[in-house]
């Protein structure tokens, strides 16, 4: 099966983010990062259980500076929604399933 988690970066940001018809839940985050690995299997079990309502992404910050400087990203995890390619809500740090799952709903309201 193929792993419901897209890698997003500096050059794919803008076709998978941006040009999205589907709301997209953005996981900034870099590979020294505990609570990043942490909250790794929770978004991937999120992003199958939301699969065809929100695209789900990973975006390591080291690996695409560009994109993270651009929404102000200053600590991982951070994890930001899109819709209609802008930023609609944002979390940080390594939240619980219940506290992403309550801003997706919101989201993909």
């Amino acid at each position: 099966m193929q792993d419901p988690v897209l890698e997003i970066n500096d050059k794919n940001f803008d076709q998978e983010v941006v040009k999205s018809s589907t709301p997209v839940l953005v996981d900034f985050s870099a590979e020294w990062c505990a609570p990043c690995k942490k909250l790794e299997p929770i978004v991937a079990g999120l992003a199958r259980d939301y699969q065809g309502r929100l695209k789900v992404g990973h975006l390591d910050v080291e690996a695409s500076p560009a994109t993270a400087a651009q929404f102000g990203v200053m600590s991982v995890p951070t994890l930001i929604f899109f819709k209609g390619g802008a930023p609609a809500s944002q979390l940080q740090g390594a939240v619980s399933r219940q506290t992403l799952e309550q801003a997706i709903l919101k989201v993909i309201a």
